[in-house]
């Protein structure tokens, strides 16, 4: 790839001492993946003491940690303090997302690199699995009514992987601390006049058992937050 663009990750983690390692380290094996920025926010499990075992070994991991528990937005704001590459790619800490499919999002900034590139569970046929019905009927209820809003066809608008510039990122004053974080940013960058570029990913969903943690409180959150970042800026 001509003019090769530097690219670093933000974990954020909160209790994933079963999954953390393993998804880590495939991270790492990322080439592409410049830096990686591990935030953890307060865990209460093992999570931080894997990370610090992580962390020593390899020379562009960073780990930090939250006094208290804030929530992934935070933690995404925070990493994006530490960054210093010209784009930024959010990996969650478990085993939910392939790390393999952000050569794909990289890729697609060769012809779009002013465009956010967003990873979508919908577009393509890659291997997905999802455990729960309601969560895959919501994620389309809410990319339905986020595209309704917005007047654009997006298929998935809360998939975690995304690629987008970090000066870009830095000037939408972001402030959401929780898993709305994605409604907020794909909100403010089309107001602020910037355009989506959808790639397939991979997806294998995990059990409330295994660790997964959006409720249907969250969801009623990221209702909300549909609307609040359509006609509000914060």
């Amino acid at each position: 790839m001509s003019n090769k663009k530097t690219l670093g990750a933000i974990v954020p983690i909160y209790n994933e001492e079963v999954f953390l390692t393993e998804s880590i380290l495939r991270l790492a094996e990322i080439e592409i993946i410049s830096e990686i920025i591990l935030v953890d926010d307060n865990s209460t499990d093992s999570s931080f003491d894997l990370a610090v075992q992580i962390t020593n070994k390899f020379q562009k991991i960073k780990l930090i940690s939250n006094s208290k528990n804030y929530g992934k937005g935070f933690c995404v704001r925070r990493g994006l303090d530490e960054l210093s590459t010209e784009y930024v790619v959010v990996h969650d800490a478990d085993l939910e997302y392939n790390p393999n499919d952000i050569y794909d999002l990289y890729e697609s900034l060769t012809h779009h690199p002013h465009k956010l590139i967003l990873g979508s569970r919908v577009l393509g046929s890659k291997a997905r699995k999802n455990i729960y019905l309601h969560t895959k009927l919501g994620n389309k209820a809410f990319a339905l009514i986020f595209s309704l809003l917005h007047r654009i066809k997006v298929s998935d608008i809360a998939s975690c992987y995304w690629i987008l510039k970090r000066s870009k990122l830095i000037e939408l004053n972001l402030s959401e601390p929780g898993f709305a974080i994605e409604i907020e940013i794909l909100s403010k960058f089309l107001k602020n006049g910037g355009e989506l570029k959808e790639v397939p990913i991979s997806y294998i969903g995990r059990s409330y058992e295994e660790g997964k943690k959006i409720t249907l409180k969250d969801a009623y959150t990221i209702l909300f937050k549909l609307i609040k970042f359509k006609f509000w800026n914060s």
